[in-house]
């Protein structure tokens, strides 16, 4: 039938056509087949010098093998940790911060990653322990911690004695992320000014952007004295 499984005998006429010299398509004809599927079929075992229907049929089997459905896994009924806190808690509490952390511009992933990270009592998961909480692929998680590496917001260690990767929360990444937003606004504040001073700082232009360079300037000032005044207390 078109879009079944190739059976043995399909295999064989596959492997005719090509010793014959014919195109895809006029095995598809012959096959009752779509022209995708002889030659994905054909690329997949060894290309057209190559095919076997014999090889071919034991790989397909090899492969449908390796794709049956594992059995599901048995959830463990919910229960309270040591602290007296339900999953449910953890989740629900996880779910808001990582809402918030999006809203500031941080991919919804890495953002429920890192909402995950600081729901933990070691504020450190691996990867598998974030597949399992998130309910997402591997893949998925990779994309988000990388992001999250990227930006200094965690940093991977190694579990010892093992060879799983550990994320773990930087402590300090708020401090630095004060100081950079400190800095950013130093950057805007000169480029204020000489926007003013190139434009007149005596015209409405001028003024408008002299007041924003002010404003960024004493405001970048705050958050470095504040920061400052966190530092100590931060240091591990």
């Amino acid at each position: 039938m078109p879009g079944g499984r190739l059976s043995q005998e399909d295999r064989r006429l596959i492997a005719a056509g090509l010793s014959h010299g014919l195109g895809y398509a006029d095995i598809a004809r012959q096959l009752n087949r779509p022209t995708s599927t002889v030659s994905r079929e054909v690329t997949r075992n060894g290309g057209p010098g190559r095919y076997r229907a014999e090889v071919a049929q034991a790989a397909t089997a090899v492969r449908s093998r390796r794709r049956a459905p594992r059995p599901k896994r048995v959830e463990s009924p919910s229960a309270a940790d040591e602290y007296g806190r339900s999953p449910e808690l953890l989740s629900d509490f996880s779910t808001r911060i990582a809402e918030l952390f999006a809203l500031t511009g941080m991919p919804r992933m890495a953002a429920a990653v890192l909402a995950r990270l600081y729901a933990a009592d070691s504020g450190s998961l691996t990867a598998a322990e974030l597949v399992a909480r998130l309910r997402v692929s591997p893949a998925t998680v990779s994309a988000a911690v990388g992001h999250l590496e990227e930006r200094a917001l965690i940093r991977r260690d190694r579990d010892p004695g093992t060879r799983r990767d550990r994320y773990v929360l930087d402590e300090s990444a708020w401090y630095r992320a004060t100081l950079e937003n400190a800095r950013a606004n130093e950057r805007l504040a000169a480029m204020a000014r000489d926007g003013a001073d190139a434009l007149g700082s005596a015209t409405p232009a001028g003024v408008r952007l002299l007041g924003m360079s002010d404003y960024l300037e004493r405001v970048g000032l705050d958050m470095l004295r504040s920061a400052e005044r966190w530092r100590d207390r931060l240091a591990p």
